[in-house]
C-alpha cells in the first residue's frame, strides 16, 4: 500500500518539505502555511522511548490501566476456575456413589462452553465497536457474577424435576448457565483488548500488554494448580457459618466476576461518543468491513495469523501433555497440568523480560526470535521425553518464547488498528483463535497415535518457525512498500 507525499516524507527525509504547503491569501495579506499532516508511526521501527521510562513504571503509574488491570485479575481468576466448579458440582450433585463421572457430560459441559466463542465472536466484537466499552466491561461481569451466584437457587428449585431424555434438569440447567456465562465471555474479551489502546500510550502498549499475559498465565496457573482446593476451602469456611449453607464453591467465582464488574466502574476510557445518524448499518455488513479491514492491513492480518498458529500449538499441547506425562518418570497421566503450568511459568517469565527490555527491538524481529525459541523447543521435548526436568526446562523455554511471539503480535493489532475498528477485529481475531484452537484438540491425539510422539511434536516445530519467518518475510516487504514514495 503506498502512502501519500505527506506521509512518505516521514519515512524519506528528502521529501520531508513537501509536508508544508503554502496556501493562498485568504485576506489578511500573508501566505498561511499548514502544519505537517499527522500520521501514525510505523511499527517496523521501535518506538522512540526515553530509556528511563522503558518498562513497566510508566504502566503501573497509570490508574486507567491498573483499575482494569484489577479487574481482569477478578475476572481472569473467575473464567479459569469456572469449568473446576461445573465439573465439582456435576461430581456432588449428580454422580451415584462408587461410579466415575460419566464423560459425556463433561463433554457436553465443554460443548456449551465452546459454541459460543465460535458462533458469536464476530457478532460481540461487532457490538463492542457500537456500545460503550465500560458498560460492556462492567455489564458481562456482574451479569456473569449473578448467573453463577444463583446456580444453588436453580440446583434447588429443580432438583425434583422429571430428568429429560434421562438427563437431570439440574445439569441441562448447568448447560443453560455456561452457554450463558461463555457468551458474554465473547464480549468481554474484545472489549478488554479494545480499551487497552484508549488508556495507554502507544509507547507503551507492549508493557502492558506483557502485564495482561503475566496476569492471565498467572490465573491459569492457580486455575490448573489451586482451582479445586481454592473451592473445597470456600465450601468449609461457608460451612463453618451455618452447617446448611453450601454455596461456598459459587460463592468464589461468581464473587470474583461481581468484584471484577464493581472495580471496572471507576474506569475512565477517555472514547469518543458520536451520535450515529441515518440507519445504523446490518451486523454482517460491520463484519464485512472488519474482514475487508484485515485483508488490506498485512501487519495485522500477519500477526493474526501469527496468534492462531500460537494457540494452535498450545491447544495440541494441551492435549499430548497427558501422553507426556504418562511417558515421564515420576508423572501420571492425571498430573499433566504441572507440564501446562511450566508453560504458563515460562510465558509470565518471557512477558516480564519482554515489559522491561522488548521496546529494543521491532515486534517482528521479536516475533522471529520467538518462532525459533519454540521451535527448539518443541524439538527439544521430542528429544527429552524420558527425562522430567529436562521436559520441565523445554516446556518452560516454550512458554518463554511463546511470550515473544504472542505479546508483540497482540501489540501489533492494538495500535494499528483505528479505534472504530478495534471491536470487530478483536472479535474477529477471538473467533478466528477460537475456531483454530478446535482443529489441534480434535487432531492432535489421532496424530500423535498414528505418527508418533516425535514426529507431531516435530511437525509443529516446523509450523512455529514457518510462522516466524512469514511474519518477519511479510512484514520486512511491507515496510519497503510504505518507505517507496508515489510517483
Amino acid at each position: 500500500m503506498l502512502l501519500s507525499d505527506s506521509e512518505s516524507s516521514i519515512k524519506n527525509p528528502a521529501t520531508k518539505k513537501s509536508a508544508s504547503v503554502l496556501q493562498p491569501d485568504r485576506g489578511g495579506g500573508e501566505d498561511q502555511t499548514t502544519a505537517p499532516v499527522k500520521t501514525m508511526p510505523d511499527l517496523s521501527t521501535p518506538p522512540p522511548v526515553e530509556p528511563a521510562k522503558r518498562g513497566f513504571i510508566p504502566v503501573l503509574k497509570n490508574r486507567n490501566f491498573l483499575t482494569l488491570w484489577s479487574g481482569q485479575v477478578f475476572s481472569q481468576l473467575a473464567d479459569k476456575v469456572y469449568l473446576v466448579l461445573m465439573i465439582s458440582l456435576i461430581t456432588t450433585h449428580f454422580k451415584h456413589p462408587g461410579e466415575s463421572i460419566n464423560s459425556s457430560w463433561v463433554s457436553g459441559l465443554m460443548i456449551a462452553f465452546t459454541i459460543p466463542a465460535v458462533l458469536f465472536g464476530s457478532l460481540a466484537g461487532v457490538f463492542v465497536d457500537r456500545w460503550p466499552k465500560k458498560l460492556v466491561l462492567v455489564g458481562t461481569n456482574i451479569l456473569r457474577g449473578i448467573m453463577v451466584l444463583t446456580i444453588p437457587i436453580v440446583l434447588w428449585f429443580v432438583a425434583d424435576w422429571t430428568p429429560i431424555y434421562n438427563l437431570p434438569v439440574g445439569l441441562c440447567m448447568l448447560l443453560v448457565i455456561t452457554f450463558g456465562v461463555s457468551t458474554l465471555t465473547q464480549f468481554f474479551a474484545p472489549a478488554e483488548q479494545a480499551v487497552i489502546p484508549l488508556i495507554v500510550k502507544r509507547e507503551d502498549l507492549l508493557s502492558a500488554n506483557s502485564l495482561y499475559t503475566t496476569t492471565m498465565m498467572a490465573s491459569l496457573i492457580v486455575g490448573f494448580a489451586l482451582g479445586e482446593p481454592l473451592l473445597a476451602l470456600a465450601d468449609t469456611l461457608v460451612t463453618k457459618l451455618n452447617y446448611h449453607w453450601d454455596f461456598g464453591k459459587e460463592l468464589v467465582v461468581g464473587g470474583s466476576y461481581a468484584i471484577a464488574g464493581l472495580l471496572l466502574l471507576f474506569l475512565k476510557t477517555g472514547e469518543k461518543t458520536e451520535v450515529t445518524t441515518g440507519e445504523t448499518p446490518h451486523v454482517f455488513a460491520d463484519i464485512r468491513d472488519g474482514l475487508r479491514y484485515v485483508k488490506h492491513q498485512r501487519r495485522v492480518r500477519n500477526a493474526m495469523i501469527q496468534l492462531v498458529i500460537l494457540f494452535s500449538i498450545f491447544a495440541a499441547l494441551a492435549v499430548l501433555a497427558v501422553r507426556l506425562a504418562d511417558i515421564l518418570p515420576g508423572l501420571k497421566p492425571s498430573q499433566f497440568g504441572l507440564l501446562l503450568a511450566m508453560g504458563g511459568i515460562g510465558m509470565a517469565g518471557g512477558a516480564a523480560i519482554l515489559g522491561h527490555w522488548g521496546h529494543q527491538f521491532t515486534h517482528n524481529r521479536l516475533s522471529l526470535y520467538g518462532s525459533v525459541g519454540m521451535a527448539c523447543a518443541l524439538i527439544g521435548l521430542s528429544g527429552f521425553s524420558h527425562n522430567l526436568w529436562l521436559s520441565f526446562l523445554m516446556m518452560i523455554l516454550l512458554g518463554g518464547f511463546g511470550a515473544l511471539v504472542g505479546i508483540p503480535m497482540q501489540t501489533t493489532i492494538q495500535a494499528e488498528t483505528p479505534e472504530e475498528m478495534r471491536g470487530k477485529v478483536f472479535g474477529l481475531q477471538n473467533n478466528g483463535i477460537n475456531i483454530a484452537l478446535s482443529l489441534p484438540l480434535a487432531l492432535a491425539g489421532v496424530a500423535e497415535t498414528w505418527l508418533g510422539f516425535e514426529t507431531v511434536f516435530l511437525s509443529l516445530a516446523g509450523i512455529a518457525i514457518a510462522g516466524g519467518i512469514l511474519n518477519w518475510y511479510i512484514s520486512g516487504k511491507c515496510s519497503v512498500i510504505q518507505t517507496k514514495p508515489n510517483n
